[in-house]
């Protein structure tokens, strides 16, 4: 069995790399960040390139590939800490081709893949909820309840606009109630979803986090020797490198089981939103220890990536919860598959 990436996921890899090299380096992102806004330029380019619709079916204006060649989108939009709107356009026009009618579908698919629309999905709890990436601003907002099972379709009006620790993003608070359109076929399928492609974004700030940090302690000397060598650093970074290359399985699994054993989606999904909420959360951390005095500063740009960890990580539940959902799951499987 091969488990790497196909010729062709490879170069939609190399190219999406390459192309945000340029159009989203650290000085665009601080950019926007300070300006309070998203990088319209590139979010531009990237409508223009197709990328919103990457996982969405040919008849609904998509490209008609599927969560891996997603997942490698969003791992370098989280690589590069992209200030667009992608990520909750995208799980939005998903959870509505996963839960939708068709003439939902066709009502606000298209527009969505197509960059016409933006978009956001948000996790019920107590009524509310919180702190949904891309909201603000945002034309259609799914909200899923997992109390009911439901999944509500509600337009930007319904987003209270908050401050966040992470100036790179838009984010919005969203309450259940007043007027909205129930998705036809529940939650289920658009969150878990929802979790591979989040949990992509994160591994993406992981991998910087740990590029960065070998790259700064290589360069950096104390009492006239690379920081590199230094048998406390090499341990520390050694775990960065198991906490990014174990999301990476995980997140590249879940993906895959999107579309070969949708079976194995709910526990492949939780997985990887699991390992990825902790390990980004972690390595940005350790990125920020190993760069010193300089990590902690505003002028150093390893805290773009801590700051996008941190909301991350959060997002549709961190590590705790899908232990949880992942202990619930293997207590309904029948006895004899355990063994």
């Amino acid at each position: 069995m091969h488990f790497d990436l196909n010729d062709d996921q490879r170069q939609i890899q190399r190219t999406a790399r390459e192309l945000l090299s340029t159009r989203s380096s650290f000085e665009r992102v601080r950019r926007a960040a300070e300006h309070g806004r998203y990088d319209e330029e590139l979010w531009r380019e990237l409508c223009e390139l197709g990328w919103p619709g990457t996982a969405i079916d040919e008849a609904h204006g998509g490209q008609g590939l599927g969560m891996v060649e997603l997942a490698v989108l969003l791992e370098e939009l989280g690589y590069a800490v992209a200030a667009t709107p992608f990520l909750g356009s995208v799980l939005a026009a998903l959870a509505i081709q996963a839960a939708g009618s068709e003439a939902q579908r066709e009502r606000w698919v298209p527009g969505l893949a197509a960059g016409q629309l933006r978009g956001a999905l948000g996790v019920l709890s107590d009524g509310v909820a919180e702190l949904v990436p891309d909201a603000a601003g945002a034309d259609v907002v799914v909200l899923a309840d997992p109390a009911s099972g439901r999944a509500t379709v509600l337009s930007g009006d319904a987003v209270e606009p908050v401050e966040a620790i992470d100036p790179t993003r838009r984010y919005g608070h969203v309450r259940a109630g007043g007027e909205g359109e129930q998705l036809e076929n529940g939650a289920a399928a658009g969150v878990d979803r929802a979790l591979v492609a989040a949990s992509a974004e994160l591994l993406g700030v992981a991998q910087r986090a740990l590029d960065m940090t070998v790259a700064y302690v290589k360069e950096r000397k104390q009492f006239g020797v690379p920081v590199g060598s230094f048998q406390a650093v090499q341990h520390r970074a050694a775990q960065m490198l198991l906490d990014a290359e174990g999301g990476r399985g995980a997140v590249y699994y879940a993906a895959w089981a999107a579309g070969a054993a949708p079976e194995r989606l709910e526990e492949a999904a939780s997985m990887a939103k699991a390992w990825t909420s902790q390990a980004a959360k972690s390595t940005t951390a350790a990125a920020i220890q190993l760069h010193g005095g300089i990590g902690f500063t505003w002028e150093a740009d390893v805290h773009w990536l801590f700051k996008r960890a941190q909301l991350g990580a959060r997002f549709l539940g961190g590590a705790g919860v899908h232990h949880l959902r992942l202990a619930q799951a293997a207590a309904r499987r029948p006895a004899h598959a355990l063994g």
